[in-house]
């Protein structure tokens, strides 16, 4: 990943999707975190992006699982500041800005499929294209 020894990822819609398409980076990229002890974040809303089948999504639900994996609630201050940001940035995903909300929280390194929508909400921001 371009941040060196991120302490963290955040995962949006598109990397958990590529995760359960089986994608040999992201299954490296997360293979490589549990190994080094990276926290994966997965903010909730993201994960309601990509739910579906719990019967179908037996790698997602182990990813979810893991030690290392925590999913961040979308709370009323969370979806307020997400607003927000959305508003200054004149965006309208709600979902990616927390996501770059969790990011900058976080101090974490963005994995996603949307770079150029995460910028325009945060450009200091560290992301990598899955």
């Amino acid at each position: 990943m371009g941040k060196a020894n991120p302490k963290a990822v955040v995962l949006d819609a598109g990397a958990l999707i590529a995760f359960q398409r089986a994608d040999p980076r992201m299954r490296a990229l997360c293979r490589e975190a549990l190994r080094t002890g990276v926290r994966l974040v997965v903010p909730a809303g993201v994960l309601g992006q990509v739910w579906r089948d719990s019967v179908r999504q037996v790698p997602l639900r182990a990813l979810l699982a893991g030690e290392t994996t925590s999913i961040p609630a979308l709370d009323q201050a969370m979806a307020q500041a997400a607003g927000t940001l959305c508003g200054r940035a004149g965006t309208s995903d709600v979902i990616d800005a927390t996501v770059a909300l969790t990011a900058r929280l976080e101090h974490a390194v963005i994995v996603t499929s949307d770079v150029e929508d995460i910028r325009r909400l945060d450009p200091s921001l560290s992301i990598e294209r899955v």
